[in-house]
């Protein structure tokens, strides 16, 4: 069976209140980096597809889990800022970064992974969602491999019971990073196409082998609707 998430004797130091230090002309950095991709965001015209997937919940005050790519996740970032969404970013240097430019927009940042943080994180991001938080996970960082699942926002789902929503976005013209994720950044005044799926649950007392049936259809779901916003404009 797969082992509890939430073993009693786990730490209880809060990863969101965890935070890499940054040198002055570093924070200009991230301060600078915040104003730009805001401007660049603004001159994308954004479509969207299947809203009422997410959108029934949304409604009633019920959270949700969205799970989306890492390379992709700029513009469903841009889209939902300022919605009280959290997210789950590691706690390496770079993540820093990343952490003040989503802050400006909004959201709350539980810092942790799955080398570092990961177990401390994962109590963290339940209790939110308990609290009625919605959550934004990239279940292929931070480090990949990439457009393949790992098992946090599943086992997530399974203890608060909410909705696991698979949303990515595609970019009419945008530039793809050589990293390991292929990082999309749109190209200004690029169409944004952001497309979600149907909600998955997942089962209370789901074992090892449905967990791992859930977690691949998940992957399938992600990649179906990454051949629908990739189609050309």
């Amino acid at each position: 069976m797969m082992p509890d998430p939430l073993p009693a004797d786990a730490t209880r130091v809060r990863p969101s209140e965890q935070t890499t230090e940054l040198r002055p002309h570093q924070d200009a950095v991230a301060a600078l980096g915040s104003v730009a991709l805001n401007a660049l965001m603004g001159t994308c015209r954004y479509q969207r597809e299947g809203v009422e997937h997410y959108d029934q919940f949304w409604r009633q005050g019920r959270p949700v889990i969205f799970t989306l790519w890492h390379g992709r996740l700029l513009p469903c970032t841009h889209f939902h800022r300022h919605q009280g969404v959290v997210t789950l970013i590691s706690q390496h240097r770079d993540g820093e970064y990343i952490t003040r430019v989503v802050r400006r927009w909004g959201f709350t940042a539980v810092r942790g992974s799955t080398t570092r943080g990961g177990l401390d994180a994962l109590r963290e991001l339940i209790q939110h969602v308990r609290g009625g938080r919605s959550l934004a996970i990239t279940p292929d960082g931070p480090k990949g491999p990439r457009e393949k699942m790992k098992p946090g926002p599943v086992l997530i789902a399974q203890r608060t019971g909410a909705p696991i929503i698979p949303v990515v976005s595609g970019a009419s013209r945008a530039s793809y990073f050589g990293g390991w994720d292929r990082f999309m950044i749109p190209h200004p005044f690029a169409r944004l196409r952001i497309a979600y799926g149907e909600p998955v649950f997942v089962p209370r007392r789901a074992g090892e082998a449905e967990i791992q049936a859930i977690m691949d259809d998940v992957e399938r779901r992600l990649g179906a609707l990454m051949q629908r916003v990739d189609v050309p404009w």
